[in-house]
């Protein structure tokens, strides 16, 4: 029989017996009570633990790692994490879509218990977390088995990191698979990896820069990082159309891209080439300098998650992006502290989403996603908010506490793994036990948010004064035992908790013996907003779209009630019933938007676009004679039925060469997602002098399908049966465009 801990066997066995009684619940020595849930750790002799909780209870084997401080609470779920992570270890995956679910060797990491295969964002934010740090070689294996060659040789070849099945058929509606060099980035000791990550850096941001990068914007199309189920953060009528999704901008995912460029420069710079070095460096500076023109809103104080294709402002926001753009430095200062500061939190932690949904079920809406969390707690540290670092601390403690595994999300309001009583909007609708990022959220949790442990192995402690009761009690010192290296953070002599007004503690004086660092903390006050707890949980839901009709020289503009419109993307008026507005030479187009609660803005309804539009049909190649001069719109009629809207690997990928008497030539893409009926594709813009005759050629693009790796891809078209990159094309369309919305 185990012998449990003698100096917590009784607080730890009241606490199971008698959760009344438990007086160590209040300060999390032991356990903790949420929600009338009582949870207690037990601790033994033998390094291991004993969590119970209201659904059983779970045996804890000592870890490789040990942490020793005055909560068996934090003690034990830092033991639970590194098991976690050693279930997680797998010699084979699987996956019914691929290799019709047989097994393929993989020495790496599974993504969770119910995603027995990886994914390339999961692992990337994993690895990025902790995983380099305390899994090398498996992430290093997972990153290689995202990577892959062309098997179509009438296209580009090179070497480019998987964009995984997705929304309408995957990159470039998705394209945040540049994620990958988040992770890739510490691994770069090892050469030969090194390498392939040089390799794949060149051509996969080459490959964004030709098919998703927007020079009128200046960013990068695509969803949102993560948040792929678009029903849950996109507009409701996106659910059966994304190439809106596609056309848009989304602010996690061009920070994603600004760090590769980033890492890009560095790369190139040390290995000598400091033409490539520069042109990485200067299109980084660019792109952050875009990003902070475009989805800054200042009447909110934050970064937006995403605008519209036309740069139409979306009242919406998402806690991942915001944390990336703190920690990469694209936000910085005022705005970085603000940004954060204004982002509202629950007693249960932070929404990855807000506002959130009245029509979805709790996954990415309503909910707590430890991993973003944790995003948020860097966030947290750089900008010096203890109160925020502490929340995201207590939050991911409590989650992986209730629930006995580091899951993947939470109820936002409850913190449960699954709330019943909502009916059709419960959830979260899909969870999984030792999802591998929740894992490495709460390694990173310990090692960084507690002990201070930086990516370049500096200790640089910055820990909310609230925190210290848990973690020290009587003590003055706490300890983390790594393989080959001990931190022990130590209390002033004078400190005395509850004294003065410091609310961070931070280094003082640092001593390092062999592999021994020892930090003596100095309390200081620094000034930080409290946590926003005052923000309306939802939003309004978004209007039908305007009705617009021709009335004289004006349209006339029908919108349903009460709403704030929008003009070529450009907030015009608020409207009751109907408003008319001046027809113009070029393409004009209508969406509208409620306002609600504090001012909060409903998502965009759909578009409602008038003004003259060329048909150019027949055999390609077609041409078109512009009867005025300047930027036009373009795009194709077609419908692609080559896979759900969900899922697949065959969004169509087209390059439209626009050849005009007297001009250089031009080349923009056009995409065509999975669709449910025939629709407008994507659309770009070309420049064209009045009166000149323009010759539209359809060339190749590249899609998913083309990549060797989608070989094994048995769920649906362009995987084993070959590539596939086609859609059924009706006319093109072309328009005078301006970017101007507003009466003139």
């Amino acid at each position: 029989m185990r012998k449990p801990a003698t100096t917590c066997v009784m607080a730890a066995l009241l606490a199971v017996a008698t959760p009344a009684l438990a007086a160590t619940a209040a300060d999390w020595h032991h356990g903790l009570d949420w929600h009338g849930e009582h949870v207690a750790m037990q601790a033994f002799d033998d390094g291991g633990y004993m969590l119970h909780w209201s659904y059983g209870q779970r045996d804890i084997p000592v870890g490789p790692l040990q942490v020793d401080t005055a909560s068996t609470l934090f003690d034990g779920l830092f033991a639970m994490a590194q098991n976690d992570l050693h279930r997680d270890r797998v010699e084979a995956i699987h996956d019914p879509a691929f290799d019709h679910g047989k097994a393929i060797d993989c020495h790496c990491f599974e993504t969770g218990l119910k995603w027995p295969y990886v994914w390339t964002r999961d692992l990337s934010y994993a690895t990025d977390l902790a995983l380099w740090r305390f899994g090398t070689e498996r992430a290093r294996n997972g990153l290689l088995f995202k990577l892959s060659s062309v098997r179509k040789d009438s296209v580009p070849q090179g070497l480019y990191v998987m964009q995984d099945t997705g929304s309408g058929g995957s990159w470039p509606v998705s394209t945040d698979r540049v994620v990958w060099f988040l992770g890739a980035r510490h691994l770069l000791d090892n050469k030969a990896f090194a390498d392939k990550v040089y390799t794949a850096l060149r051509d996969t941001l080459a490959q964004d820069r030709r098919y998703v990068f927007d020079p009128r914007m200046g960013l990068y199309r695509g969803e949102t990082s993560f948040l792929d189920w678009r029903q849950q953060s996109y507009p409701a009528w996106m659910a059966d159309n994304v190439v809106p999704i596609a056309q848009s901008f989304a602010l996690s995912t061009n920070v994603l891209h600004y760090q590769a460029l980033r890492l890009a420069a560095r790369m190139s710079a040390k290995r000598h080439d400091a033409d490539a070095a520069d042109t990485f460096r200067s299109r980084a500076s660019a792109l952050k300098q875009a990003i902070n023109r475009h989805f800054w809103r200042a009447d909110r104080g934050m970064y937006m998650s995403y605008i519209g294709g036309d740069g139409a402002p979306y009242d919406t926001y998402d806690l991942l992006g915001i944390s990336l753009a703190i920690t990469s430095g694209v936000a910085e200062g005022k705005r970085a502290r603000q940004t954060l500061a204004n982002y509202p939190v629950w007693p249960a932690g932070s929404p990855v989403i807000w506002p959130e949904r009245t029509d979805q079920p709790i996954y990415h809406n309503r909910a707590v996603w430890p991993f973003v969390s944790m995003y948020a707690m860097r966030a947290a540290r750089v900008t010096n908010n203890p109160a925020r670092i502490a929340h995201a601390i207590r939050s991911v403690m409590r989650g992986a506490a209730l629930s006995g595994s580091n899951m993947e999300n939470y109820s936002l309001l409850t913190e449960e793994v699954h709330v019943t009583r909502e009916h059709k909007l419960s959830g979260p609708v899909v969870n999984s036990p030792r999802q591998l990022w929740s894992v490495a959220a709460y390694l990173d949790l310990v090692t960084r948010g507690v002990f201070g442990l930086g990516d370049d192995g500096k200790v640089k402690p910055k820990l909310p004064v609230s925190l210290v009761p848990m973690l020290f009690g009587d003590k003055d010192s706490i300890t983390l035992t790594l393989r080959q290296r001990r931190i022990t953070l130590k209390l002033p002599s004078s400190y005395v908790a509850g004294q003065g007004d410091a609310n961070l503690l931070v280094a003082g004086h640092t001593t390092t013996r062999g592999d021994t660092t020892t930090v003596t903390l100095k309390p200081i006050h620094v000034q930080a907003p409290p946590l926003r707890t005052d923000a309306p949980l939802h939003a309004p839901s978004a209007p039908p779209a305007p009705r617009v009709t021709a009335v004289g020289n004006d349209w006339q503009v029908h919108v349903n009630g009460k709403v704030r419109l929008y003009v070529n993307g450009n907030a015009d008026t608020m409207v009751d019933g109907v408003t008319r507005f001046p027809q113009r030479a070029a393409y004009t187009c209508f969406s509208a938007t409620r306002v609600g609660a504090q001012g909060l803005e409903s998502l965009h309804s759909p578009q409602t676009c008038v003004g003259k539009v060329a048909d150019v049909g027949g055999d390609w190649p077609r041409q078109w004679t512009a009867s005025t001069g300047g930027a036009h719109r373009v795009w194709l009629d077609y419908v692609n039925d080559h896979g759900p809207i969900s899922t697949g690997v065959t969004a169509a990928v087209k390059m439209l060469q626009v050849t005009c008497s007297g001009q250089p030539t031009q080349h923009v893409p056009l995409v065509m997602p999975h669709s449910v009926r025939r629709q407008p594709s994507t659309w770009a813009t070309f420049d064209a002098p009045a009166g000149a005759t323009c010759r539209f050629e359809l060339q190749d693009g590249f899609n998913m399908s083309y990549l060797t790796h989608n070989s094994h891809y048995t769920g649906g078209e362009g995987g084993a049966e070959g590539p596939l990159n086609q859609a059924d094309i009706g006319d093109l369309h072309v328009a005078p465009w301006s970017q101007q919305g507003g009466a003139p």
